[in-house]
């Protein structure tokens, strides 16, 4: 009899502390779990990631209740794909992907797939991809943007017109991304039917791989030399991109032409205050911050994730549902609308040199 007293006592003794034990690991997974995550791809392609969506997404989550996470691969593949599978692993229900490219993005969808977690394709579609939803901005309309307002400061600047036949050099995003694709595919078609009629000659054309900067500047010094620097004109893809072909004409010391950027950096709007870039495209990205963060705070809280489209994925074969917002022409006309909307603050365009450009206004291409 003591022996059975003895034994139900340890049993109840174990028992206790498996309880104890799993009690305190249910609590300690509650209170580290990661409903959200949102991987972004680097610094280095543009400013954006660092000033806004970080900041914008994390006020978001948490604004909501939501406990979630914002991380940055620094431009690393292998990175990224690491932090998808730590996401899953802290409990993620929902991943919001602005993957470097397209294999990595594929890599950390399926692996969400299998663990049952959601996925959103954020600024850039996943070719190939298994996301629920695609959030960004009608990345062909960016194009189309950049393609008319190169067209206009031509005209303007009179460079373009009476027999005179410019040529246009072309600086693409990076052939891994997919809205670099999309960004090429507006700007072409506007700029083919002046192509095809003479109006304007056909330059070198290049994506610059992984968006770097540096090797834009080397990509349009070549362009320089392998043209005489006989350029007119560039479509450059965005305002990094477009910087490395003002720093290159300086250089060179040549006179500054048409060049056109995209994602309105402080760098972008000086060098077109300045006179050196002829326009930015404004993609809001606290309209896009706000839609992703919502879609997947839907998701989490099991409600309907409001879309107002779908995008074609070429390489999955699929429409996905998509929150597209739309994109704006920025020049010396309505700059000033960046500081209105504080998207960007005036302190950090009109200082130092820039300073007294922001005193001059001149009509807009």
């Amino acid at each position: 009899m003591k022996k059975l007293l003895v034994v139900l006592a340890l049993v109840a003794l174990v028992t206790s502390a498996v309880l104890a034990v799993s009690g305190c690991g249910g609590k300690s997974k509650k209170k580290g779990s990661v409903e959200i995550c949102a991987l972004l791809p680097d610094t280095k392609s543009s400013v954006r990631y660092t000033l806004f969506d970080a900041p914008l997404l994390k006020a978001a989550f948490t604004a909501a209740g939501v406990n979630g996470q914002v991380l940055n691969a620094q431009g690393d593949t292998q990175t990224q794909i690491t932090q998808g599978q730590q996401c899953v692993t802290n409990g993620a229900k929902v991943i919001l992907v602005d993957a470097l490219d397209s294999g990595t993005g594929v890599s950390i969808e399926k692996a969400a797939k299998a663990a049952g977690v959601k996925t959103i394709d954020y600024d850039r579609l996943v070719l190939g991809g298994s996301s629920s939803y695609y959030v960004s901005f009608n990345n062909v309309t960016v194009g189309m943007l950049q393609g008319q307002a190169l067209v206009d400061a031509m005209k303007a600047e009179g460079i373009m017109g009476a027999g005179k036949k410019p040529v246009v050099a072309e600086l693409d995003g990076a052939p891994t991304d997919n809205n670099a694709t999309l960004f090429a595919q507006g700007g072409d078609a506007v700029l083919a039917p002046y192509f095809k009629s003479g109006q304007l000659q056909q330059g070198p054309k290049q994506a610059v791989p992984n968006w770097d900067n540096q090797k834009a500047l080397t990509i349009f010094e070549q362009m320089l030399t392998k043209t005489g620097n006989k350029i007119n004109a560039v479509l450059a893809a965005n305002d990094g991109l477009g910087n490395a072909v003002v720093t290159a004409l300086k250089s060179h010391k040549l006179s500054a032409i048409p060049v056109t950027g995209q994602d309105a950096t402080p760098q972008g709007v000086q060098n077109i205050i300045s006179g050196w870039q002829s326009m930015t495209v404004y993609k809001a990205v606290p309209l896009e911050a706000k839609a992703a963060a919502a879609a997947a705070i839907a998701i989490v809280k099991g409600t309907k994730v409001a879309t107002n489209g779908t995008t074609a994925d070429s390489v999955g074969h699929r429409n996905v549902p998509s929150v597209l917002e739309t994109p704006t022409t920025v020049n010396k006309a309505n700059y000033q609308i960046l500081f209105t909307d504080k998207f960007l603050k005036k302190s950090d365009v009109c200082t130092g040199t820039y300073a007294k450009y922001c005193k001059t206004y001149t009509k807009p291409y």
